[in-house]
């Protein structure tokens, strides 16, 4: 195990365990909370609770599923689930038209399909079951846990951040009564190349929260901080923590999604990277938070993109992003929508 020291730390480091300690210690972690979304966007957090078993076990699941045949991967390949579901193959998906260098399982909530009848908004497709592997069953295993627990961190973050803008805590409940998880589990190919090669483009996020965890002395994630390029270095058991820009939306600007990507390793070398992406139901929409006066005073308000705009609607927002990442889907499923 390596151990990043703390001078090679650029965001805040938070302990989720406060929460379950005195006032004093649950008022400062709100605080701090408030304080990190507000000024970076990001930060890491620890105390989370997952144990490290779980950990190791999910690295070493993915190290194993990224190691089976390419027939094997090929055979749950993504093109063949209406639902944006399964393998990606490296180059499979783009962000704002570039390619991503990495491979990819998509993993949802398993629920049964939603049909497309009229009447029936099209984001209903992202609803149903995932493609599993048959030669490595305890993948599903330990990403069923995976999303089960960090769906609950999901939630007392949420909770927190609502207390900490003045609202009361169950302010985010009713839209996550029903969650829609969403877990990537990636693999970043060393690349040699004269400049640093694109692994994921620079983008926000366009949901609510998410929760990142790589793999221990792997670099690559870098944050846009004040108008430059930050190294996010992993830290040994944390996750790396950053909102998207529906929770921007709801805050009026004042809490920050901010513009992230992430570079590839260097040759001869991996990357295993696992974000878990926490939000509402398909057609909830994240409510707006009144802010207190000395905070609404430090809220710029919200930059709308015309050409990109963002839908109250979660499911417009999420499906919108699946059929710009992968057309391949909705080329081979959904051949209609292109009309």
């Amino acid at each position: 195990m390596t151990t990043t020291p703390a001078s090679a730390l650029t965001l805040p480091v938070l302990d989720l365990s406060l929460l379950d300690g005195t006032d004093a210690d649950a008022a400062r972690f709100r605080d701090e909370l408030r304080r990190a979304t507000h000024e970076v966007g990001f930060f890491y957090l620890v105390g989370h609770g997952v144990p490290t078993e779980l950990i190791a076990r999910a690295l070493d699941t993915a190290r194993a599923f990224f190691a089976l045949p390419e027939e094997d991967k090929l055979a749950i390949e993504n093109i063949m689930s209406p639902h944006f579901r399964g393998y990606t193959r490296m180059g499979g998906e783009q962000t704002l038209g570039q390619t991503d260098w990495r491979e990819q399982i998509d993993i949802g909530a398993e629920r049964p399909a939603v049909p497309l009848a009229e009447g029936v908004e099209r984001y209903w497709a992202l609803e149903g079951p995932n493609l599993w592997p048959e030669q490595l069953p305890e993948l599903r295993e330990v990403s069923e846990e995976w999303i089960f627990r960090l769906d609950a961190i999901g939630t007392r973050l949420l909770r927190a951040w609502a207390e900490a803008l003045g609202a009361p805590a169950d302010t985010f409940d009713a839209a996550f009564s029903t969650s829609s998880p969403h877990l990537k589990i990636a693999r970043y190919p060393g690349v040699d190349a004269p400049e640093p090669a694109q692994g994921v483009g620079a983008h926000k996020d366009l949901g609510v929260l998410t929760l990142l965890y790589v793999e221990e002395g792997r670099g690559g994630l870098q944050v846009e901080k004040d108008g430059a390029w930050i190294d996010a270095p992993p830290v040994d058991g944390a996750f790396v923590v950053n909102i998207g820009e529906l929770l921007e939306i709801a805050t009026d600007g004042y809490l920050k999604a901010t513009k992230h990507r992430v570079l590839s390793p260097a040759p001869g070398t991996e990357r295993i990277s696992i974000p878990y992406f926490h939000g509402p139901a398909l057609d909830a929409e994240v409510p707006t938070i009144v802010l207190p006066a000395e905070l609404a005073a430090e809220a710029p308000g919200v930059d709308r993109d015309p050409a990109n705009p963002l839908h109250p609607v979660f499911g417009r927002n999420w499906l919108k992003s699946r059929v710009r990442a992968h057309r391949n889907v909705v080329e081979a499923q959904h051949p209609d929508w292109l009309l």
